[in-house]
């Protein structure tokens, strides 16, 4: 890809991600880019939703069911991006798995990072530190580093240029460091959701929409996708707020109908819901739609979300059915390197 520009010495807050983006920095695709959605994997160890987080927890055992998706993705024809922490990027049954799935040529490979279980292990294990943009700028840095470099040895040299954060942990340094890695895209902001209670960013203020972010604006940021929904949808943030206090109250607006928050994701969110969601997000004007989940939902067990073999078929029904809804809504899919070189178009014009 090409050189991109100088950097932009006006951009506040140095462009970070942990702050909600300017409007004019806010990604304006051309008509040939039309409505475009991705699907995105957070292929990771499988751990206790329940339980703190541990340096010992690095089983890998449901990305060998990763071939199984990926050929209900081939039938649709698309191009996942597997976000790959280092448990997975360590383990040779899974390096196995990937390689095989990168050198078909029909996924993507970025990269996902979890900090307690990511070299160097030089913080302490405790929510705070879960986020890694709460860790000092270079320690942040090593473990980027030593994950970029991981993997790439899994992809034939090829440096993965898509990253997320994992619990969507950015800081104040996330976004340079991105930049100066070589990294084209971030994936790590979740719109309309708030982690501050434990040490986390706070997104309350920040839209589903791609927008350019990093000190020299070159970092194209990529949302999770998700939004309000219901006649009280504009007072969102107030009504529903992090989501964890007055849950009787929440519960109550959403079994009417007023404002409920929806994240586009198999689990734990009702296919109508979701349905409901990007069909607010089309009169918003969305242009962008990102599906994500995790991988070890792929197998019953290791997730709150799907527990037992009637669960997994549950989640493959969603599957089926969002996709057909997408493609009545003429909302086709991308690849995240399509999806950036579509932003650069544009941004070139």
């Amino acid at each position: 890809m090409e050189e991109r520009g100088q950097p932009n010495r006006r951009r506040r807050n140095e462009g970070r991600l942990d702050h909600p983006a300017r409007a004019d920095d806010r990604v304006r695709f051309d008509a040939e880019f039309g409505r475009r959605f991705s699907v995105f994997v957070d292929t990771e160890e499988e751990f206790d939703w329940a339980s703190p987080r541990s340096r010992e927890s690095t089983s890998t055992s449901a990305v060998r069911h990763l071939p199984e998706f990926q050929r209900l993705m081939d039938a649709h024809g698309i191009r996942p991006c597997y976000l790959i922490d280092y448990p997975v990027a360590d383990n040779p049954e899974s390096r196995a798995v990937l390689a095989e799935l990168h050198a078909g040529g029909t996924c993507e490979i970025g990269t996902q990072l979890h900090p307690w279980v990511n070299p160097p292990s030089d913080e302490e294990v405790n929510s705070f530190n879960s986020f890694v943009g709460n860790l000092p700028e270079e320690l942040e840095k090593a473990k980027l580093v030593a994950l970029t470099e991981r993997i790439a040895s899994i992809t034939s040299g090829v440096r993965p240029t898509v990253y997320r954060a994992g619990r969507y942990g950015v800081g104040p340094n996330t976004a340079k460091l991105l930049e100066e890695a070589g990294y084209h895209a971030d994936t790590s902001v979740r719109p309309h959701f708030d982690y501050s209670n434990e040490g986390g960013p706070n997104f309350l203020r920040h839209e589903a929409r791609p927008s350019w972010a990093g000190p020299r604006g070159q970092l194209l940021e990529l949302p999770l996708g998700a939004t309000y929904t219901g006649q009280l949808r504009r007072y969102g943030r107030w009504l529903i707020g992090d989501g964890r206090s007055n849950q009787k109250r929440i519960a109550t607006l959403a079994r009417f109908g007023m404002v409920a928050r929806v994240a586009l994701t198999p689990e734990d969110m009702p296919i109508e819901d979701v349905k409901r969601a990007i069909e607010w997000m089309l009169r918003d004007d969305l242009r962008y739609f990102s599906i994500s989940f995790h991988s070890p939902s792929l197998a019953p067990g290791h997730t709150p979300y799907v527990r037992n073999s009637a669960e997994l078929s549950q989640f493959y029904s969603w599957w089926d059915k969002i996709l057909s809804f997408l493609a009545t809504q003429g909302i086709a899919p991308a690849s995240v390197t399509e999806v950036v070189e579509a932003a650069w178009r544009t941004r070139r014009a």
